[in-house]
Protein backbone atom coordinates (compact mmCIF):
# COMPACT_ATOMS: atom_id res chain seq x y z
CA UNK A 1 0.00 0.00 0.00
CA UNK A 2 1.04 3.58 -0.62
CA UNK A 3 0.66 6.08 2.20
CA UNK A 4 -0.86 9.29 0.79
CA UNK A 5 -1.37 12.56 2.65
CA UNK A 6 -4.92 13.80 2.13
CA UNK A 7 -5.15 17.33 3.49
CA UNK A 8 -2.95 16.50 6.46
CA UNK A 9 -4.44 13.04 7.09
CA UNK A 10 -2.50 9.99 5.99
CA UNK A 11 -4.37 7.14 4.32
CA UNK A 12 -3.38 3.84 2.76
CA UNK A 13 -4.31 3.49 -0.91
CA UNK A 14 -3.71 0.83 -3.54
CA UNK A 15 -2.51 1.95 -6.96
CA UNK A 16 -2.05 0.06 -10.21
CA UNK A 17 1.70 0.50 -9.85
CA UNK A 18 1.78 -1.49 -6.60
CA UNK A 19 -0.87 -3.99 -7.65
CA UNK A 20 -0.63 -4.28 -11.45
CA UNK A 21 -3.22 -6.05 -13.57
CA UNK A 22 -0.90 -9.02 -14.03
CA UNK A 23 -0.93 -9.60 -10.28
CA UNK A 24 -4.73 -9.33 -10.19
CA UNK A 25 -4.98 -11.83 -13.04
CA UNK A 26 -2.77 -14.25 -11.12
CA UNK A 27 -4.87 -13.94 -7.94
CA UNK A 28 -8.05 -14.61 -9.93
CA UNK A 29 -6.72 -17.17 -12.43
CA UNK A 30 -8.61 -20.14 -10.96
CA UNK A 31 -11.85 -18.25 -10.25
CA UNK A 32 -15.11 -18.06 -12.15
CA UNK A 33 -16.56 -14.62 -11.54
CA UNK A 34 -20.36 -14.57 -11.80
CA UNK A 35 -21.80 -11.07 -12.15
CA UNK A 36 -25.41 -11.19 -10.95
CA UNK A 37 -27.43 -8.33 -12.39
CA UNK A 38 -26.96 -6.30 -15.56
CA UNK A 39 -28.48 -2.97 -14.61
CA UNK A 40 -26.55 0.04 -13.32
CA UNK A 41 -23.14 -1.44 -12.39
CA UNK A 42 -23.33 -4.83 -14.11
CA UNK A 43 -22.36 -3.90 -17.67
CA UNK A 44 -19.39 -1.75 -16.74
CA UNK A 45 -17.90 -4.13 -14.20
CA UNK A 46 -18.46 -7.32 -16.19
CA UNK A 47 -17.16 -5.92 -19.50
CA UNK A 48 -14.09 -4.44 -17.81
CA UNK A 49 -13.38 -7.76 -16.09
CA UNK A 50 -13.72 -9.62 -19.39
CA UNK A 51 -11.48 -7.17 -21.23
CA UNK A 52 -8.91 -7.54 -18.45
CA UNK A 53 -8.70 -11.28 -19.03
CA UNK A 54 -10.77 -12.50 -16.08
CA UNK A 55 -12.99 -15.57 -16.46
CA UNK A 56 -16.39 -13.90 -16.05
CA UNK A 57 -19.99 -14.91 -16.70
CA UNK A 58 -23.22 -12.94 -16.30
CA UNK A 59 -26.37 -14.07 -14.50
CA UNK A 60 -29.56 -12.28 -15.46
CA UNK A 61 -33.27 -12.99 -15.67
CA UNK A 62 -34.10 -14.32 -19.13
CA UNK A 63 -36.62 -12.57 -21.38
CA UNK A 64 -35.86 -9.17 -19.86
CA UNK A 65 -34.55 -5.96 -21.41
CA UNK A 66 -31.30 -6.35 -19.51
CA UNK A 67 -30.87 -9.91 -20.86
CA UNK A 68 -31.24 -8.51 -24.38
CA UNK A 69 -28.74 -5.74 -23.55
CA UNK A 70 -26.25 -8.34 -22.32
CA UNK A 71 -26.59 -10.24 -25.60
CA UNK A 72 -26.02 -7.02 -27.56
CA UNK A 73 -22.91 -6.39 -25.46
CA UNK A 74 -21.46 -9.71 -26.58
CA UNK A 75 -22.42 -12.13 -23.80
CA UNK A 76 -23.37 -15.51 -25.28
CA UNK A 77 -26.36 -17.44 -23.87
CA UNK A 78 -25.38 -20.78 -22.33
CA UNK A 79 -21.67 -19.87 -22.67
CA UNK A 80 -21.11 -16.63 -20.79
CA UNK A 81 -24.72 -15.57 -20.11
CA UNK A 82 -26.99 -17.63 -17.87
CA UNK A 83 -30.12 -17.49 -15.80
CA UNK A 84 -29.28 -16.23 -12.32
CA UNK A 85 -29.37 -19.60 -10.56
CA UNK A 86 -27.18 -21.25 -13.19
CA UNK A 87 -24.61 -18.50 -12.85
CA UNK A 88 -24.69 -18.82 -9.06
CA UNK A 89 -23.90 -22.54 -9.35
CA UNK A 90 -20.97 -21.93 -11.68
CA UNK A 91 -19.45 -18.93 -9.94
CA UNK A 92 -16.75 -19.13 -7.28
CA UNK A 93 -16.92 -15.36 -6.85
CA UNK A 94 -20.44 -13.93 -6.81
CA UNK A 95 -20.56 -10.23 -7.73
CA UNK A 96 -23.98 -9.22 -6.41
CA UNK A 97 -25.05 -6.15 -8.38
CA UNK A 98 -28.83 -6.28 -8.29
CA UNK A 99 -30.64 -3.26 -6.87
CA UNK A 100 -30.94 -3.16 -3.07
CA UNK A 101 -34.61 -4.22 -3.24
CA UNK A 102 -33.86 -7.01 -5.72
CA UNK A 103 -30.97 -8.23 -3.56
CA UNK A 104 -33.44 -8.78 -0.73
CA UNK A 105 -35.87 -10.67 -2.98
CA UNK A 106 -33.23 -12.92 -4.58
CA UNK A 107 -31.16 -13.50 -1.44
CA UNK A 108 -32.65 -16.94 -0.55
CA UNK A 109 -31.56 -18.21 -3.97
CA UNK A 110 -28.09 -16.68 -3.64
CA UNK A 111 -27.54 -18.03 -0.15
CA UNK A 112 -28.39 -21.54 -1.30
CA UNK A 113 -25.37 -21.49 -3.63
CA UNK A 114 -22.86 -19.90 -1.24
CA UNK A 115 -20.90 -23.04 -0.51
CA UNK A 116 -17.76 -23.04 1.64
CA UNK A 117 -14.84 -21.08 0.24
CA UNK A 118 -16.83 -18.98 -2.23
CA UNK A 119 -16.65 -15.19 -2.27
CA UNK A 120 -19.60 -12.82 -2.09
CA UNK A 121 -18.82 -9.37 -3.51
CA UNK A 122 -20.91 -6.23 -3.12
CA UNK A 123 -20.53 -2.75 -4.59
CA UNK A 124 -22.67 -1.18 -1.89
CA UNK A 125 -22.70 -1.70 1.88
CA UNK A 126 -26.50 -1.53 2.10
CA UNK A 127 -27.49 -5.19 2.31
CA UNK A 128 -24.88 -6.13 4.92
CA UNK A 129 -24.96 -2.97 7.04
CA UNK A 130 -28.75 -3.08 7.38
CA UNK A 131 -28.90 -6.88 7.55
CA UNK A 132 -31.54 -6.83 10.29
CA UNK A 133 -33.80 -5.05 7.80
CA UNK A 134 -32.70 -6.84 4.60
CA UNK A 135 -32.22 -10.37 5.93
CA UNK A 136 -28.92 -10.65 4.01
CA UNK A 137 -26.79 -12.65 6.44
CA UNK A 138 -24.04 -14.67 4.68
CA UNK A 139 -22.89 -18.05 5.96
CA UNK A 140 -19.73 -18.03 8.07
CA UNK A 141 -17.60 -20.05 5.64
CA UNK A 142 -17.54 -17.59 2.71
CA UNK A 143 -15.55 -14.42 2.11
CA UNK A 144 -17.63 -11.24 2.00
CA UNK A 145 -15.97 -8.27 0.33
CA UNK A 146 -16.74 -4.85 -1.08
CA UNK A 147 -15.53 -2.95 -4.14
CA UNK A 148 -17.49 0.26 -4.65
CA UNK A 149 -16.64 2.38 -7.71
CA UNK A 150 -17.22 6.06 -6.95
CA UNK A 151 -19.54 6.66 -9.87
CA UNK A 152 -21.98 5.00 -12.23
CA UNK A 153 -21.26 1.84 -14.16
CA UNK A 154 -21.49 3.91 -17.32
CA UNK A 155 -18.66 6.16 -16.11
CA UNK A 156 -16.62 3.14 -15.00
CA UNK A 157 -16.84 1.66 -18.50
CA UNK A 158 -16.26 4.93 -20.33
CA UNK A 159 -13.14 5.77 -18.34
CA UNK A 160 -11.83 2.21 -18.78
CA UNK A 161 -12.24 2.40 -22.55
CA UNK A 162 -10.39 5.74 -22.48
CA UNK A 163 -7.51 4.10 -20.62
CA UNK A 164 -8.31 5.89 -17.39
CA UNK A 165 -9.92 4.72 -14.15
CA UNK A 166 -12.66 5.50 -11.65
CA UNK A 167 -11.57 5.52 -8.00
CA UNK A 168 -13.12 2.84 -5.81
CA UNK A 169 -13.31 1.94 -2.14
CA UNK A 170 -12.78 -1.62 -0.94
CA UNK A 171 -13.41 -3.46 2.30
CA UNK A 172 -13.73 -6.85 3.94
CA UNK A 173 -16.70 -7.85 6.07
CA UNK A 174 -15.81 -11.50 6.49
CA UNK A 175 -12.54 -13.34 5.80
CA UNK A 176 -13.21 -17.06 5.85
CA UNK A 177 -10.29 -18.13 3.63
CA UNK A 178 -7.58 -15.73 4.73
CA UNK A 179 -7.47 -14.34 1.18
CA UNK A 180 -10.47 -12.00 1.21
CA UNK A 181 -8.48 -8.77 1.18
CA UNK A 182 -6.22 -9.90 -1.65
CA UNK A 183 -9.24 -10.92 -3.72
CA UNK A 184 -10.97 -7.60 -3.04
CA UNK A 185 -7.94 -5.65 -4.22
CA UNK A 186 -7.47 -7.87 -7.28
CA UNK A 187 -11.11 -7.46 -8.26
CA UNK A 188 -10.92 -3.71 -7.65
CA UNK A 189 -8.01 -3.44 -10.06
CA UNK A 190 -9.65 -5.79 -12.58
CA UNK A 191 -12.93 -3.83 -12.75
CA UNK A 192 -10.93 -0.76 -13.78
CA UNK A 193 -10.35 1.27 -10.61
CA UNK A 194 -7.98 4.21 -10.84
CA UNK A 195 -6.91 3.64 -7.25
CA UNK A 196 -8.47 1.90 -4.24
CA UNK A 197 -8.97 3.29 -0.75
CA UNK A 198 -9.90 1.15 2.23
CA UNK A 199 -13.21 1.41 4.04
CA UNK A 200 -15.78 -0.91 5.60
CA UNK A 201 -19.37 -1.73 4.70
CA UNK A 202 -20.87 0.65 7.26
CA UNK A 203 -18.78 3.66 6.32
CA UNK A 204 -19.35 2.99 2.62
CA UNK A 205 -23.12 2.97 2.87
CA UNK A 206 -23.28 5.93 5.27
CA UNK A 207 -21.14 8.09 2.97
CA UNK A 208 -22.87 6.80 -0.16
CA UNK A 209 -26.42 7.46 1.00
CA UNK A 210 -25.43 10.87 2.31
CA UNK A 211 -23.67 11.75 -0.94
CA UNK A 212 -26.50 10.60 -3.20
CA UNK A 213 -29.07 12.56 -1.24
CA UNK A 214 -26.64 15.45 -0.85
CA UNK A 215 -24.21 17.08 -3.26
CA UNK A 216 -24.20 14.29 -5.86
CA UNK A 217 -27.91 14.28 -6.68
CA UNK A 218 -30.53 15.59 -4.25
CA UNK A 219 -28.84 18.79 -3.13
CA UNK A 220 -27.54 19.72 -6.56
CA UNK A 221 -30.98 19.37 -8.16
CA UNK A 222 -32.49 21.46 -5.36
CA UNK A 223 -29.84 24.17 -5.73
CA UNK A 224 -30.24 24.19 -9.51
CA UNK A 225 -34.01 24.56 -9.20
CA UNK A 226 -33.79 27.33 -6.60
CA UNK A 227 -31.35 29.47 -8.59
CA UNK A 228 -33.11 28.86 -11.91
CA UNK A 229 -36.49 29.82 -10.41
CA UNK A 230 -35.03 32.96 -8.82
CA UNK A 231 -33.61 34.11 -12.15
CA UNK A 232 -36.81 33.33 -14.02
CA UNK A 233 -39.11 35.18 -11.62
CA UNK A 234 -36.82 38.20 -11.91
CA UNK A 235 -37.28 38.36 -15.67
CA UNK A 236 -34.39 36.34 -17.05
CA UNK A 237 -35.05 34.13 -20.07
CA UNK A 238 -35.02 30.32 -19.80
CA UNK A 239 -31.83 30.15 -21.85
CA UNK A 240 -30.02 32.72 -19.71
CA UNK A 241 -31.22 31.14 -16.47
CA UNK A 242 -30.15 27.65 -17.55
CA UNK A 243 -26.76 28.75 -18.85
CA UNK A 244 -25.96 30.64 -15.65
CA UNK A 245 -27.26 27.82 -13.43
CA UNK A 246 -26.23 24.56 -15.10
CA UNK A 247 -24.36 24.92 -18.38
CA UNK A 248 -21.52 27.12 -17.19
CA UNK A 249 -21.06 24.98 -14.09
CA UNK A 250 -20.98 21.61 -15.84
CA UNK A 251 -19.24 22.59 -19.06
CA UNK A 252 -16.74 25.19 -17.84
CA UNK A 253 -16.18 25.37 -14.10
CA UNK A 254 -16.46 21.76 -12.87
CA UNK A 255 -13.84 20.53 -15.35
CA UNK A 256 -11.48 23.11 -13.81
CA UNK A 257 -12.30 21.84 -10.31
CA UNK A 258 -11.69 18.26 -11.45
CA UNK A 259 -8.37 19.28 -12.95
CA UNK A 260 -6.79 21.12 -10.01
CA UNK A 261 -9.32 21.91 -7.28
CA UNK A 262 -11.77 24.62 -6.28
CA UNK A 263 -9.10 27.17 -5.36
CA UNK A 264 -7.52 26.80 -8.79
CA UNK A 265 -10.89 27.27 -10.45
CA UNK A 266 -11.43 30.44 -8.39
CA UNK A 267 -8.00 31.72 -9.46
CA UNK A 268 -8.93 31.25 -13.10
CA UNK A 269 -12.16 33.27 -12.88
CA UNK A 270 -12.62 37.03 -12.94
CA UNK A 271 -11.79 39.01 -9.82
CA UNK A 272 -15.47 39.98 -9.57
CA UNK A 273 -16.48 36.30 -9.57
CA UNK A 274 -13.76 35.51 -7.03
CA UNK A 275 -14.91 38.24 -4.65
CA UNK A 276 -18.55 37.21 -4.83
CA UNK A 277 -17.80 33.52 -4.38
CA UNK A 278 -15.54 34.13 -1.39
CA UNK A 279 -18.16 36.39 0.22
CA UNK A 280 -21.02 33.92 -0.23
CA UNK A 281 -19.70 30.36 0.06
CA UNK A 282 -19.67 30.29 3.87
CA UNK A 283 -23.24 31.62 3.96
CA UNK A 284 -24.34 28.72 1.79
CA UNK A 285 -22.31 26.27 3.90
CA UNK A 286 -23.86 27.51 7.13
CA UNK A 287 -27.38 27.43 5.68
CA UNK A 288 -27.18 23.82 4.45
CA UNK A 289 -25.03 22.34 7.25
CA UNK A 290 -28.10 21.61 9.46
CA UNK A 291 -29.73 19.81 6.53
CA UNK A 292 -26.65 17.61 6.08
CA UNK A 293 -26.54 16.89 9.82
CA UNK A 294 -30.18 15.78 9.71
CA UNK A 295 -29.50 13.70 6.60
CA UNK A 296 -26.55 11.89 8.16
CA UNK A 297 -28.53 11.15 11.32
CA UNK A 298 -31.34 9.71 9.20
CA UNK A 299 -28.84 7.51 7.33
CA UNK A 300 -27.15 6.32 10.54
CA UNK A 301 -30.50 5.53 12.16
CA UNK A 302 -31.49 3.33 9.21
CA UNK A 303 -34.43 5.55 8.32
CA UNK A 304 -33.21 6.16 4.76
CA UNK A 305 -32.59 2.45 4.28
CA UNK A 306 -36.06 1.54 5.51
CA UNK A 307 -37.68 4.16 3.30
CA UNK A 308 -35.84 2.74 0.31
CA UNK A 309 -36.78 -0.83 1.19
CA UNK A 310 -40.44 0.07 1.71
CA UNK A 311 -40.84 2.11 -1.46
CA UNK A 312 -38.65 0.09 -3.81
CA UNK A 313 -40.35 -3.19 -2.93
CA UNK A 314 -43.82 -1.95 -3.85
CA UNK A 315 -45.34 -3.56 -6.98
CA UNK A 316 -46.01 -0.13 -8.51
CA UNK A 317 -42.57 1.25 -7.61
CA UNK A 318 -41.42 1.58 -11.21
CA UNK A 319 -44.57 3.47 -12.26
CA UNK A 320 -44.23 5.90 -9.34
CA UNK A 321 -40.54 6.41 -10.05
CA UNK A 322 -41.20 7.09 -13.72
CA UNK A 323 -43.84 9.66 -12.77
CA UNK A 324 -41.43 11.50 -10.46
CA UNK A 325 -38.67 11.45 -13.07
CA UNK A 326 -41.13 12.66 -15.70
CA UNK A 327 -42.00 15.63 -13.50
CA UNK A 328 -38.33 16.57 -13.43
CA UNK A 329 -37.85 15.86 -17.14
CA UNK A 330 -40.84 17.98 -18.10
CA UNK A 331 -39.85 20.98 -15.94
CA UNK A 332 -38.99 24.13 -17.81
CA UNK A 333 -35.41 24.02 -16.54
CA UNK A 334 -34.62 20.60 -17.95
CA UNK A 335 -36.62 21.12 -21.13
CA UNK A 336 -34.48 24.21 -21.63
CA UNK A 337 -31.43 22.07 -20.91
CA UNK A 338 -32.45 19.65 -23.63
CA UNK A 339 -32.60 22.52 -26.13
CA UNK A 340 -29.29 23.99 -24.92
CA UNK A 341 -27.46 20.67 -25.26
CA UNK A 342 -28.62 20.33 -28.87
CA UNK A 343 -26.99 23.68 -29.61
CA UNK A 344 -23.55 22.55 -28.47
CA UNK A 345 -21.17 22.39 -31.47
CA UNK A 346 -20.43 18.70 -30.95
CA UNK A 347 -24.14 17.88 -31.26
CA UNK A 348 -24.67 19.65 -34.57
Amino acid sequence: MAVINFGGVEENVITREEFPLEKAQNVLKDETVAVIGYGVQGPGQSLNLKDNGINVIVGQRKESKTWDKAVKDGWVPCETLFEIEQALKKGTIIIYLLSDAAQIAVWPTVKKHLTAGKTLYFSHGFGITYKERTGIIPPDDVDVILVAPKGSGTSLRRLFVEGRGLNSSFGVFQDATGKAKEKAIALGIAVGSGYLFETDFKREVYSDLTGERGTLMGCIQGVFAAQYDTLRKNGHSPSEAFNETVEELTQSLMPLVAENGMDWMYANCSTTAQRGALDWWKKFRDSVAPVFDDLYKSVAAGEEAQRSIDSNSQPDYREKLDAELKEMHDSEMWQTGQAVRKLRPENK
